[in-house]
């Protein structure tokens, strides 16, 4: 009989191929006819005018990283305010310590005016 651990080697061992199998299946089997209108540039159906290959400004990133990092606070907040009733000191704790760091961080991009659009 397998125990615990042999399961989790099997499954780790095995999981590659269900991500990599269609991957390589569709590279054998597929049909593979390039021409020069499917190598082309496409960008929302309008053929593009000048240098395809621009250099956005960081600010767009950095903006859409603090976003994303509010954004899984609001996804971890809201379980926390379904089972606010039942959680002990030591969780109201955790989650006011949550709360700090990320006002932390929101005051440090804040001063570093991360969140100026220009």
């Amino acid at each position: 009989m397998l125990s615990e651990w042999q399961f989790i080697i099997i499954f780790v061992l095995l999981s590659p191929i269900f991500p990599l199998a269609p991957v390589i299946l569709n590279h054998v089997l597929g049909p593979n006819r390039p021409n020069p209108i499917k190598q082309e540039i496409y960008e929302c159906g309008v053929e593009t005018v000048g240098d395809t290959w621009i250099q956005f400004k960081v600010q767009y990133y950095i903006y859409a990283l603090v976003f994303v990092i509010f954004d899984l606070e609001a996804v971890f907040l809201f379980p926390i305010a379904v089972a606010y009733g039942f959680l002990g000191l030591f969780a109201v704790v955790e989650i006011v310590l949550f709360v700090v760091i990320l006002a932390i961080g929101l005051g440090y991009a804040w001063s570093r005016g991360v969140l100026e659009w220009v």
